[in-house]
């Protein structure tokens, strides 16, 4: 028996080793021929990637949304998320890269034309469109023609294509404005279904972070404050639209009863409408504008296209193989994007420790004369946002002025870590405000019940409360609620004395209201609207700097990171033609909205359970 026992264990150990010697030869296998084909490929083709025609086309080929801060996880994850689609990663466009890219195209005497071409374009907030569409604005002061080419255009890619000279769309094509909207997920039914109980602890009118665990529907306070700053933000859109067209702001249609006439006398037909309303100069198929393109540019090398590099070829061509070292005196940039949360996070998220890292080493950096933090949050984890509201006050005690720029969000923990700032620059459109701080606490102990499973045991103190399966007892509930109010009345002081405003002032406009840039700047809680180059000229004026460098302080990635991003994003380059596309089914996107929803309140973990979060202002 023994023997037999013997021989099976070994049979079976030496099947699993078989399998796992075959795993990591075939994924061994795989890399080196990904490898080599890489090699060849950049080989073979080296010279064509970082060729600028003479005479041709700068396309600015979008393909993603813009950010000002991308999103880092595993290398590999990205590789698949730009060659296959695979990933759950969005595709993301640096503001700064793109802004670099015109300016760059503007002076160089090789470029004769820039081609707006917006297909894959996902969009961005406002201020992140306002920016780019600055500088196409700032390109057409080199006289070269601008044009936009689409089949379609949603709301974001029209924003950009309206800054053209001219603005072509397919016969077969069309577009409609559909504003902006902010619709949620309500779960309070299927929390009692699963007999969840939620322990929610909050301060302020409006703050409406946790109403979707509470009720099935917004509330009317909720809905009076997005109903104010939605308008806002559309008006803007409006308005910069309008401006950039030559067109009346009321042009735009917004009720199906003015949009019917039009459509009708358009005879049904979108891309009509459009030409008809003055929204597109022409309407010309893709070869048609091909053939325009040719008499503009002249065709490429290949003759397969018109002459010209895209975006993505552009910026290799630009962009130093290596970053620049600081020598002189510099403005230093700091980003802080995504949800605030404790610990140490990666890029596109905002780290209580890792983002305090990057403004210590702005800090202890010599050469560093002054900091910009670059803020585009909705808020967080409260004690994360002290941690780096409290590096802010260090930069300022030695010496070191601090300006927030504020970005698409930067409401509740965003507006927290950006209070303590010596200027406060925001967009017009920028979402700030949301004062106030919630916590929230999920337990299970009557879903366990119902399954047949319990929990119990002892404690030497009633501050025990280690277990979800557990009953909250209220004590400890009210406990919870005063921390809480504790924490908003920490929140309001910290905007009182660096506002130079007093308490009741402060609350007059915190309760969790959300309040757009340009109504932020008539409240005093910015000091001015602006952008980067706003930013940079206050930091400069506070530092009193004449000459400066600007430098993004980023974490380092090691030499090995380095190669293997390296070689993956020219993987993607070669693959991507291969990209297999994510379902579009609404009901999949209700289900992904459904976990993201989940996942975001999962991820939060303040020590406290203390937030100054702002779910609501998501467009």
């Amino acid at each position: 028996m023994a023997a037999n026992s013997s021989f099976t264990k070994s049979l079976f150990l030496g099947l699993w080793n078989v399998l796992n010697f075959s795993r990591k030869l075939f994924f061994n296998v795989i890399f080196i021929g990904l490898l080599i084909i890489i090699i060849i490929s950049i080989a073979n083709s080296g010279d064509d990637e970082i060729k600028v025609p003479k005479g041709g086309a700068f396309v600015l080929k979008l393909n993603g949304a813009l950010v000002i801060e991308k999103q880092h996880s595993d290398p590999f994850d990205e590789f698949a998320s730009e060659a296959f689609g695979g990933s759950d990663i969005p595709k993301e466009i640096l503001v700064r890269n793109v802004v670099k890219a015109l300016e760059n195209a503007k002076q160089d005497k090789r470029i004769a034309a820039l081609v707006l071409d917006l297909g894959r374009f996902s969009g961005g907030g406002l201020d992140k469109l306002r920016t780019v569409a600055d500088a196409i604005a700032d390109f057409k002061t080199s006289e070269k023609p601008v044009i936009a080419m689409g089949d379609y255009y949603s709301q974001s890619q029209y924003y950009l294509a309206a800054h053209a000279d001219k603005v072509y769309l397919n016969p077969e094509g069309g577009m409609l404005f559909d504003g902006y909207t902010r619709n949620r997920m309500y779960y309070k039914d299927a929390i009692e279904k699963l007999k969840v109980k939620t322990h929610v602890f909050k301060v302020g009118t409006f703050k409406s972070a946790i109403e979707p665990y509470l009720r099935n529907d917004m509330s009317d306070a909720a809905k009076e404050a997005n109903e104010a700053w939605l308008s806002a933000y559309w008006t803007q859109y409006k308005t910069d639209v309008a401006a950039a067209r030559g067109i009346e702001v009321t042009d735009f249609d917004e009720t199906v009863a003015n949009f019917m006439p039009k459509f009708e006398a358009a005879n049904g037909d979108l891309a009509l409408y459009a030409l008809q309303n003055g929204w597109v100069d022409e309407l010309k198929t893709r070869e048609a504008m091909r053939q325009e393109m040719f008499a503009l540019v002249g065709e490429s090398e290949n003759g397969k296209g018109y002459k010209g590099i895209t975006y993505d070829r552009y910026m290799k061509v630009i962009n130093r193989p290596f970053p620049k070292q600081t020598k002189g005196d510099a403005i230093a940039v700091v980003v802080a994007k995504g949800t605030i949360l404790d610990g140490s996070q990666s890029a596109g998220t905002i780290g209580g420790d890792s983002t305090s890292r990057l403004l210590r080493k702005a800090r202890l950096d010599d050469n560093v004369k002054a900091v910009v933090l670059h803020v585009d949050s909705p808020g967080g984890s409260a004690f994360a946002s002290e941690i780096i509201r409290q590096e802010v006050e260090e930069l300022r005690q030695a010496g070191k002025p601090v300006v927030a720029l504020m970005g698409t969000y930067a409401a509740s923990g965003g507006y927290w870590i950006s209070a303590s700032a010596d200027k406060i620059i925001a967009s017009p459109s920028t979402i700030t405000g949301s004062i106030g701080i919630f916590g929230m606490l999920m337990t299970y102990e009557e879903s366990l019940a119902y399954l047949g499973v319990y929990s119990d045991g002892v404690q030497t103190t009633e501050f025990g409360f280690t277990s979800p399966a557990k009953t909250l007892p209220d004590s400890l509930g009210n406990l919870i609620q005063r921390s809480i109010e504790r924490g908003y009345e920490k929140f309001i002081t910290l905007v009182a004395d660096n506002r130079n405003m007093t308490l009741e002032q402060v609350d007059s406009i915190a309760q969790g209201r959300v309040w757009i840039g340009s109504t932020a700047l008539e409240l005093g809680l910015v000091d001015q609207l602006g952008t980067m180059k706003e930013a940079l000229a206050a930091a400069a004026e506070l530092a009193e700097l004449d000459k400066y460098e600007v430098t993004y302080i980023q974490r380092s990635l090691s030499p090995k990171e380095l190669f293997i991003q390296e070689l993956l994003n020219n993987a993607a380059v070669w693959l991507v033609e291969t990209q297999i596309q994510q379902s579009t089914s609404p009901l999949i996107g209700m289900i992904r909205s459904v976990v993201r929803d989940i996942d975001g309140v999962t991820r939060l973990n303040d020590p406290k359970a203390t937030y100054a979060l702002c779910l609501e202002c998501k467009l």
